[in-house]
């Protein structure tokens, strides 16, 4: 066979591309657990309720009716992009809203700003929206190339990018595996800054294709065993999680949310929080303890409450939410 006659050689797809497909199609949002957090806060008319994470506004406005015709809903988001399109959906109800470009960590601020003292229910969804992960400019992604920059609100503070041109590699590894529970943070941190004395790593394909060379996968074949895509996969999730938590500081406005949490809420309110990280988890878990032990929470979840089947398989990204309440005692 001459070289005229060969047939056309497949053009080689990177494993971590295969079967790839936008999890949530451009302009959709699908509010995880929304029938779970009305049943644990059972808005109704006239009540203020806050969603302390507004994001396209799924559940806000499901929220929003059900306390309107002259109830409340104030609503803050750390990105600023999500602000005026929420705004537009809110505005169509005819109910009243206030949103604030804010992070959560304020919400006494907020309140007091709006002439608030507590509020009946708020909510929580600590996971991100499906159109942050697949905006390729966001860099929170491995499966896009783009400039890794992470932040929730990009008008401030340090990219993931920076992050990596600066940390020690302490600090990096401590990172990974705190935030990530990455087995070869170690190994991760020392090729990242090995890398950067040559060129500092500025996209999410640089990242992910050092994270391939430092932190190579040893298959796990046993019947049980997660598919070998999956398994591969693993390390860059995980750094790619860690380094988002550490950009945004999310841990640590989360345990702002739940110090002011108390103080913000009306006797007999309720709070619910949906969390996607096991130390988000954690901290949310050991807080509404404490508080019920302290008899600052008259009532509080067993355990946490998971995505149905039917919403797992229709949202992917559902698969990983923890839903946790807490009532304040009256």
């Amino acid at each position: 066979m001459t070289g005229m006659d060969e047939p056309p050689k497949k053009k080689h797809r990177p494993f971590w591309r295969k079967k790839y497909r936008r999890s949530t199609r451009e302009g959709e949002h699908r509010p995880v657990l929304l029938a779970e957090v009305f049943a644990a806060l059972n808005p109704k008319p006239g009540q203020t309720i806050v969603d302390a994470t507004l994001g396209f506004a799924g559940h806000s406005l499901e929220l929003l009716k059900a306390v309107s015709p002259d109830g409340l809903l104030i609503a803050t988001d750390l990105d600023p992009g999500n602000i005026e399109p929420a705004r537009l959906k809110l505005d169509a109800t005819g109910g009243l809203f206030a949103l604030h470009h804010s992070n959560f960590a304020g919400l006494p601020h907020i309140l007091a700003a709006e002439g608030v003292e507590c509020v009946d229910g708020l909510l929580a969804d600590l996971g991100m929206s499906s159109m942050q992960v697949d905006d390729r400019t966001r860099g929170f992604s491995f499966m896009r190339d783009g400039p890794l920059d992470m932040r929730m609100d990009p008008t401030r503070g340090r990219t993931a990018a920076d992050l990596l041109k600066t940390l020690p590699a302490e600090e990096l590894a401590a990172c990974f595996r705190d935030f990530g529970d990455e087995p070869q943070a170690n190994a991760i941190s020392a090729a990242i800054v090995e890398q950067r004395q040559v060129k500092p790593i500025e996209r999410t394909k640089e990242l992910r294709e050092l994270i391939e060379r430092a932190a190579p996968v040893l298959i796990d074949r046993t019947p049980k065993a997660p598919p070998e895509r999956k398994q591969r996969l693993a390390p860059m999730a995980r750094v790619f999680q860690a380094l988002r938590i550490l950009v945004n500081r999310e841990l640590a406005n989360l345990q702002q949310l739940l110090r002011v949490l108390p103080a913000v809420l009306k006797p007999g309110g309720t709070a619910v929080i949906i969390s996607f990280h096991s130390g988000e988890d954690r901290l949310i878990k050991a807080a509404f303890r404490d508080g019920l032990r302290a008899g600052v929470y008259e009532a509080v979840a067993a355990d946490p409450v998971r995505p149905a089947f039917e919403e797992r398989r229709a949202n992917p990204r559902s698969r990983s939410a923890k839903l946790r309440w807490c009532r304040k005692s009256l």
